[in-house]
């Protein structure tokens, strides 16, 4: 019998051939010495459609980060939910991880380039929060109210410390970088039960009238 001719992948829209792009830029000579010009030469799209698009690199980064938080949130299966809430947030960041590792060098990049720019650093700070909100809510854990905004700032500090320990694991099985998640998963464990210690406490029964 012939052979089926396989069908030629279908071209990506602009905006993910500039994101592809400004990522095999960055790991190619970095993110500060990468323009918007030499974005738009290597995705094959001009500087106006570039624009009409994104307005600045930072949106890029956003554009990818999006993508990231995205694929994770399709991948998390729905049994996890009958595991304990430590394991379910355990096994949703190292899928956010896995994810991030076919553009290891352009995130290394970027993160370099945004601890020599104050304010490139608050922006992904702020863009990291909005993954953590998210990567909590895929773990089942309330991200809302007082409390959740405290997980939410304990998480976001808690991976970024884990991400500065995977970009530099380069084993196969990413040992340093799972025991460093689970430490920082432990102690917001810890945190939790204190937090829950210090709620309203109930008044104590009163005995029945005899």
């Amino acid at each position: 019998m012939p052979r089926k001719k396989r069908q030629p992948a279908p071209p990506k829209e602009p905006r993910d051939r500039i994101v592809d792009a400004a990522l095999a830029l960055a790991a190619r000579q970095g993110w500060r010495d990468t323009t918007l010009a030499d974005i738009a030469d290597e995705a094959g799209v001009t500087l106006g459609q570039l624009h009409d698009h994104f307005l600045s690199k930072g949106a890029i980064i956003t554009a990818f980060v999006r993508r990231v938080d995205t694929a994770v949130l399709a991948g998390v299966p729905a049994e996890l939910a009958k595991e304990p809430p430590r394991d379910r947030l355990f096994d949703v960041l190292m899928r956010r991880l896995d994810a991030l590792g076919a553009h290891k060098d352009a995130v290394r990049a970027i993160v370099v380039a945004q601890l020599c720019d104050p304010v490139s650093l608050a922006c992904g700070a702020c863009r990291l929060a909005g993954s953590m909100r998210w990567m909590l809510e895929a773990a089942r854990i309330p991200a809302t109210g007082c409390r959740g905004r405290l997980r939410v700032k304990a998480l976001t500090a808690g991976y970024a410390c884990v991400l500065r320990t995977w970009l530099r694991d380069d084993s196969e099985d990413l040992g340093k970088t799972m025991a460093a998640l689970d430490r920082v998963l432990r102690r917001g464990e810890a945190i939790e039960q204190t937090l829950s210690g210090l709620g309203p406490r109930r008044p104590p029964a009163q005995p029945a009238p005899a």
